[in-house]
């Protein structure tokens, strides 16, 4: 497998069209940010990776900051509806490259290290292994949002902050949809940001995944042992609040939605925030402080 990533990062290479000499060894460093997401083809919701882009540039003022998208469908979508092309990390990164950075730090937006995330560290050590005048001198992927107890217990100081006027009223409990990796072993960590709400604010959290466990069904089970709930705000725990927000979570034509299914298992008083967790000022400053860890 490894053998394949090198030779689609060399194909890519030669394929970019630019007469590519590779960075000799006595030339200045010239460093990049280059930011990961997965994307989105909605305007509202690209103010979230727009949000953690500016505040890597604002952070970085010396250093080029680039986006990559890792959905082909929402990059193709975007380039025949609004005539905008963004790059995948493999083309992103054989741009970089021959344009003679040689030091490149990858920044993906993901909330676990998934599948998603799996992805994007194939292509980036299939570029690392890459040796000679096609080398970079430094090459490094940092570690997504939640990655281990400590991230979540970070992250919960992050969301009992976020929803401090919701939390200020007894009774409300905050509902939080997650994307969720079927099958991988980082969905666990769905699990340790649980504990580790509980822990901030015990009975004021429940949290759900839209493609693996907890789903909606254990939702709605941990919110019945909760007698004292009797009001809901649910939100996506995704840096966009993209389709999955809106429709999925609360969509109020999908008899599916998260926000029927709550309606129907007798929570009637229900609030949406539909806002990417790239917005908050919070997430955006964990964001650059993981930068300029991979950095040191």
């Amino acid at each position: 497998m490894k053998s394949f990533v090198i030779a689609l990062v060399t194909f890519t290479l030669v394929m970019s069209g630019v007469a590519y000499a590779g960075a000799p060894k006595d030339k200045p460093d010239k460093k990049g940010v280059l930011i990961v997401a997965f994307g989105t083809s909605m305007p509202d919701a690209r103010k979230a990776i727009d949000n953690l882009v500016n505040s890597a540039k604002a952070a970085f003022p010396g250093t080029e900051v680039r986006l990559a998208y890792t959905s082909n469908i929402i990059r193709n979508k975007i380039a025949k509806e609004q005539k905008v092309s963004i790059p995948t990390p493999t083309s992103a990164l054989a741009q970089m490259n021959d344009e003679g950075f040689t030091h490149v730090y990858v920044m993906p937006t993901h909330i676990i290290p998934g599948e998603e995330y799996d992805d994007i560290s194939g292509v980036v050590n299939g570029f690392a292994a890459i040796k000679g005048k096609y080398e970079f001198r430094e090459l490094k992927l940092a570690r997504p949002y939640l990655s281990s107890a400590d991230d979540c217990d970070a992250m919960a100081d992050i969301l009992v902050k976020r929803f401090a006027k919701d939390l200020a009223n007894a009774g409300t409990e905050i509902v939080l949809m997650g994307h969720g990796t079927p099958h991988h072993a980082a969905n666990a960590m769905y699990s340790q940001l649980q504990l580790s709400l509980d822990k901030k604010a015990p009975g004021r959290f429940t949290l759900g995944t839209v493609e693996a466990a907890p789903m909606i069904e254990d939702v709605v089970a941990r919110l019945k042992h909760n007698t004292a709930v009797k009001s809901l705000v649910i939100s996506p725990l995704m840096i966009v609040a993209g389709d999955h927000a809106n429709n999925d979570l609360a969509g109020r034509d999908d008899p599916e939605s998260w926000y029927n299914q709550l309606k129907g298992a007798g929570y009637n008083d229900i609030k949406a925030y539909l806002v990417g967790l790239g917005e908050d000022e919070e997430i955006a400053k964990l964001f650059v402080a993981k930068i300029k860890d991979m950095m040191k």
